[in-house]
């Protein structure tokens, strides 16, 4: 059925996207076992074969991703429906998102820009795939995206131009009041000076970070009994995501501290917790993550800094590289080998090294301890380091638990969370290209026209705020998940895979909109491109990302 006001085809979203994610079920497990029978050697999926498969592989992991992402899209549609919120923005929005996903599904999806896999490089026979095609989703291909949905999307968002979002977000009032406050904060006191702090390669000054501590940005996900608040973390997505969408580095300072909390929580000792988490969650001890060495990326097996332990001390020895804002730290959590003769992961543990506050004359008055900063493109206020430890000395009673051997079981229990934070900067970080990219298109004239009157610009800004909406379910649903004490590392690498993705294409796609003024330094959009850029590399690299949902998925991953 028609719309005559809109010219629209009056959709049943719900029991269509509830048919069509029920087909992509089907359709997901035929592919897994067809990929399983690529990789499986002796009964048991060799790793040495997923290497080598890795488009398969790969692309399932993608499949999966895809399959989930549209799962919380009916869950979205259900919830707003029952609160009486689901509008034409927000079904315009779902609408889009099965339409487009699903012709990607059955056509091929992008992992990246040079790199489309299709359902036959996973084995699925052309039967299967024509089974799963069922009268659900050839309706939502042929009618959910087209242009008179993607032109009435985004003359919805200019009438809602300067709101805190496009389309409701299925939040609570709690959280909704929350996601405000942040909001206030980054308009007043971080997008006005972002791009200056950026160009110039300046840290992010003291008195915000004084101001976020203040409002509990430090200690969020923090039990009250040490000082935090004790929220969930969803509501850690919810502040990720509006202080990186004014600047990913601010947005950025939360999660130094959020890691380094997981860290203490799941694995310190009683004695840690009531040292550090108080003055983590006041930000009076800013810490920051010391992992990553050079040569070894996200290899942390071949780790080699060694921490010896001599008297009541333990002695670090050797080199660590892309550590975020180190200099003005308090606090290095700190991965070492402590067992020299122990293989691969086994003999690694973690520090909980104090160190004291340096500037950029003086980076690390400590003894024992120097470094050199690395110049980056974007991810900038608060700049990177290489370091070098020699004879750098941490109290014996710092050893995170007290037990050696356990850092990277450790580190490994903080994944969950750090993807799911990422993923939400990814987001904030493509609403900041939305923003810029739909208020340029309406600014600048071409041809006698606005920008945003040609389908193409059209077409760009409606595939922007569907997928930052695609990408926020998911990753909302991930944080619900990891607040309820349920295993979540699918959906918070899912989560993270795609938010790098869906960051990397608005920001690329806002600076085309700019054409070459986008190219130039002075506006902000030059910056968010290179922001973006980073989120597919660190937490985890998109092609590892990938590597580890396939895994899980033929290791019997639900």
């Amino acid at each position: 059925m028609v719309a005559a006001s809109t010219g629209r085809i009056d959709l049943d979203l719900i029991t269509l996207g509830r048919e069509a994610v029920q087909a992509l079920d089907g359709l997901l497990a035929a592919a897994r076992s067809a990929v399983r029978a690529k990789v499986e050697k002796d009964g048991k999926v060799s790793s040495a074969l997923v290497d080598q498969e890795q488009r398969a592989t790969h692309g399932l992991a993608w499949l999966a991703t895809y399959v989930e992402s549209l799962r919380e899209m009916v869950d979205y549609s259900q919830r707003l429906t029952a609160a009486g919120t689901f509008g034409e923005i927000e079904r315009d929005i779902v609408s889009i998102a099965f339409g487009e996903y699903l012709a990607q599904v059955f056509g091929g999806i992008p992992m990246n820009q040079g790199e489309m896999v299709r359902l036959a490089d996973l084995g699925v026979d052309p039967a299967t795939i024509a089974a799963a095609r069922v009268p659900a989703i050839e309706t939502l291909i042929a009618h959910g995206n087209t242009p008179v949905v993607r032109a009435a999307l985004v003359q919805a968002m200019t009438r809602l131009e300067g709101a805190g979002s496009f389309g409701e977000l299925g939040l609570d009032d709690t959280l909704n009041q929350f996601r405000d406050e942040m909001r206030k904060l980054a308009l007043d006191a971080v997008y006005p000076h972002a791009h200056e702090w950026h160009l110039k390669n300046e840290y992010i000054p003291m008195e915000l970070i004084g101001q976020m501590a203040e409002m509990g940005v430090f200690g969020l996900t923090i039990p009250e009994e040490y000082g935090g608040l004790g929220l969930g973390k969803e509501s850690m997505c919810v502040v990720s995501e509006e202080l990186s969408r004014a600047y990913i580095g601010v947005g950025s300072l939360g999660t130094r501290s959020e890691i380094a909390a997981e860290l203490i929580l799941c694995g310190g000792t009683e004695e840690q917790k009531q040292e550090w988490l108080p003055k983590i969650a006041s930000g009076e001890v800013l810490p920051t993550a010391v992992f990553t060495e050079p040569n070894t990326g996200s290899d942390l097996g071949s780790l080699r800094t060694r921490a010896a332990l001599v008297g009541d001390e333990w002695v670090v020895s050797g080199n660590k590289t892309w550590i975020t804002h180190p200099v003005r730290a308090d606090l290095m959590t700190l991965l070492v080998r402590t067992n020299p003769d122990a293989p691969g992961y086994k003999g690694l543990s973690m520090l909980l090294a104090p160190k004291p506050r340096g500037d950029d004359a003086t980076p690390f008055p400590a003894e024992g301890m120097s470094g050199g900063e690395i110049e980056v493109l974007g991810y900038r206020g608060m700049k990177e380091y290489e370091i070098a430890f020699d004879g750098f000395k941490v109290p014996a009673a710092n050893l995170l638990g007290g037990v050696e051997g356990q850092g990277f079981k450790q580190l490994m229990q903080t994944f969950e969370s750090a993807r799911i934070q990422t993923a939400a900067r990814a987001i904030g970080v493509a609403q900041s290209a939305l923003d810029l990219g739909l208020r340029y298109a309406q600014e600048r004239i071409q041809f006698g026209k606005a920008l945003i009157a040609f389908p193409r610009v059209i077409d760009k800004l409606a595939m922007m705020a569907v997928e930052v909406m695609v990408t926020r379910q998911l990753t909302y649903f991930a944080a619900r998940q990891k607040d309820h004490d349920k295993r979540c590392d699918l959906e918070a690498g899912m989560a993270k895979l795609l938010g790098a993705r869906v960051a990397w294409a608005a920001a690329d796609n806002a600076l085309q909109i700019h054409g070459g003024n986008g190219f130039a330094l002075e506006y902000p959009i030059s910056r968010v491109l290179c922001d973006a850029r980073i989120l597919n590399i660190f937490e985890g690299a998109g092609e590892i990302q990938a590597q580890v949902i396939a895994r899980r998925l033929l290791d019997g991953g639900n």
